[in-house]
């Protein structure tokens, strides 16, 4: 199944995709987001509404982020090896990681597919990043690696865009993370029941048509499990958290000339499964 955080009508709500609309859950489930949905545990009812004639189109909602509230957004870092070879070439890493290189997004730093990513003012080094999501549906901490699989509620396509002019000021990366607007996540969140090998997904990175990214989720350093079960010893995770596993090779400020994204670049994350994630470039202007 595939729900969609949307806008429709004026109301924000979550939506069922279906094969020729959206059939909107809100006011059936009495659930005004996709995370209240998993908080109270519903996700296993939405498949009784799937014979059910849709609302509307999709043309007729608006997409917000996947998960819009969600109470922790864990991105990991250098987690691909064909991605550590080229930072390595770049002088950034060394050798490969004994432990995931965690930091952290903002909510309100993430849109939906079909909005504008908003280039910060300023910056000139504006990367896209295409990353496997992970949407935890049932929370805990200390969770067994071997027991990771069962808090996966789905996945999601991530682009985490990055201001690499800020994120390179110093040897924290938050200030270059976490600009309004500069990340995406979306188009929707696919049930996990519908990946059924997360640790092997073609995943792909196109800019105004051409291929920047391409690589397969097998690349990963750190799995999926091993992410989950690493991240609940911090502290708890809990439903509607999301997981960015990290992004391929292929990033702009790798290639020789560097390539950034600039205002009216379209760039798509496309991730076997999943679906395509596309966004348009604008300027974000101080006022």
């Amino acid at each position: 199944m595939k729900l969609v955080s949307m806008i429709r009508s004026g109301r924000t709500g979550v939506g069922l995709i279906l094969s020729d609309g959206v059939l909107d859950l809100s006011q059936r489930m009495q659930a005004g987001s996709l995370r209240e949905v998993l908080v109270r545990g519903l996700l296993p009812k939405v498949a009784t509404f799937v014979g059910e004639a849709p609302d509307c189109g999709l043309d007729e909602v608006r997409y917000l982020p996947a998960v819009t509230d969600p109470a922790h957004i864990f991105c990991i870092g250098t987690n691909y090896r064909d991605h550590l070879k080229e930072v390595q070439a770049a002088g950034i890493a060394r050798q490969e990681p004994t432990h995931p290189a965690l930091f952290i997004r903002y909510p309100e730093t993430m849109v939906g597919h079909q909005e504008c990513l908003a280039m910060p003012a300023g910056s000139v080094q504006y990367d896209y990043e295409a990353e496997l999501a992970v949407i935890i549906g049932v929370g805990g901490r200390f969770i067994r690696r071997e027991d990771a699989s069962r808090h996966i509620a789905g996945y999601a396509c991530f682009n985490d865009g990055s201001v690499r002019d800020w994120q390179f000021h110093s040897q924290q990366v938050t200030a270059g993370k976490n600009f309004m607007a500069s990340g995406a996540l979306g188009p929707w969140m696919v049930t996990a029941d519908e990946v059924p090998d997360c640790g092997n997904l073609s995943i792909s990175c196109r800019l105004n048509g051409k291929v920047m990214q391409q690589s397969n989720t097998s690349q990963l350093i750190f799995d999926v499990p091993h992410l989950i079960s690493y991240i609940s010893q911090v502290l708890p995770l809990v439903p509607g958290d999301v997981i960015a596993t990290g992004t391929p090779h292929g990033v702009g400020f790798s290639r020789k000339p560097p390539v950034f994204m600039a205002p009216d670049d379209v760039c798509e994350v496309e991730i076997e499964r999943i679906g395509v994630l596309r966004n348009r470039v604008a300027s974000a202007n101080p006022p």
